[in-house]
């Protein structure tokens, strides 16, 4: 009797144990559960600052090209600020020169100086109509900058030049060697620019193929660079219109052989830079000249 009363309680005591060690047991997984959850919590958290602060290091750098480029502009247009105010104050110390004016010559200088501040108020109004189109096409420039900020840089350029957007993209990005056939990896960087122009359609399109001056034999029935260059600027506007539903009147394709190169063909790294593709976003042309005309008054008094 004795012995079966110890069993019993060594059992007793043996299964009570077994009930808190299994209910700490499961205290201690629901704890690493929770733990793991905010560890992939933070782990998501962590991995998208890491994508935003390289987004703001890309948009940082475009911005420093913007307002090296608007220094530029301000110095320029200060100088011919400069020059006018200089044209001004002669004419103004030659009229102090003259003791006697008769009638007929101070009507001369007073419609030779009316005439000059007429042209003043008119070149400020086109330098305020020109600052706009920069400001237009600098936003325009840094959108494409960001969207392609992951782009290696030997294979695309962007940059205002001449009053418009010129997007420079390598041969080799978008096509076969001595092909106007588009690779694969062509529709990443199209779809990027084409979904800008799509947002601007106050914009029109040009892309202009570029070739070396390396003869291509008759590669892929290609006669010449001509017909290379123009042929790889139509695959990229019928990429744009049928892919990416580019409005067709935007676009015009055209070719340059290489008559236009930018850089010496002697070399490979010249060749190189000179078989590319230039996407040039510009203002439709009426808009254009309604941006560069001034207000009635002061066009009628330039006249």
């Amino acid at each position: 009797m004795k012995k079966l009363v110890l069993s019993l309680l060594s059992a007793t005591i043996l299964l009570s144990s077994c009930v808190v060690s299994k209910r700490k047991y499961e205290d201690l997984q629901s704890s690493k559960n929770i733990l793991q959850t905010q560890y992939t919590a933070l782990q998501e958290d962590f991995t998208n600052c890491e994508n935003h602060v390289d987004s703001l290091e890309g948009e940082l750098v475009v911005r420093g090209d913007v307002l090296q480029e608007q220094k530029q502009q301000y110095v320029s247009l200060q100088q011919k600020l400069d020059e006018f105010q200089k044209t001004n104050n002669n004419l103004l110390i030659r009229l102090s020169d003259f003791s006697i004016v008769d009638e007929k010559g101070a009507e001369s200088i007073r419609e030779s100086l009316k005439k000059i501040n007429e042209q003043n108020v008119y070149i400020a109004d086109m330098t305020e109509s020109m600052k706009r189109k920069d400001s237009l096409n600098n936003m325009l420039m840094m959108k494409l900058k960001r969207s392609l900020v992951n782009v290696n840089d030997n294979d695309v350029s962007i940059q205002v030049k001449k009053g418009v957007v010129y997007i420079s993209l390598s041969d080799k990005m978008l096509y076969r060697s001595g092909s106007s056939r588009l690779n694969n990896g062509a529709d990443t960087v199209l779809a990027k620019i084409a979904k800008i122009i799509n947002d601007h359609q106050d914009y029109d399109v040009l892309v202009e193929g570029h070739t070396d001056n390396v003869p291509i034999g008759n590669i892929d029935c290609m006669e010449d660079n001509w017909d290379l260059s123009a042929k790889r600027a139509i695959s990229v506007v019928r990429a744009l219109q049928t892919k990416y539903d580019v409005n067709p009147g935007r676009l015009t394709a055209g070719g340059r052989s290489y008559y236009d190169s930018k850089s010496d063909n002697a070399t490979a790294e010249g060749r190189s830079q000179n078989r590319r593709t230039d996407i040039i976003i510009l203002p439709k042309l009426d808009q254009f000249f309604e941006m560069m005309e001034p207000d009635n008054t002061t066009a009628g008094g330039s006249n």
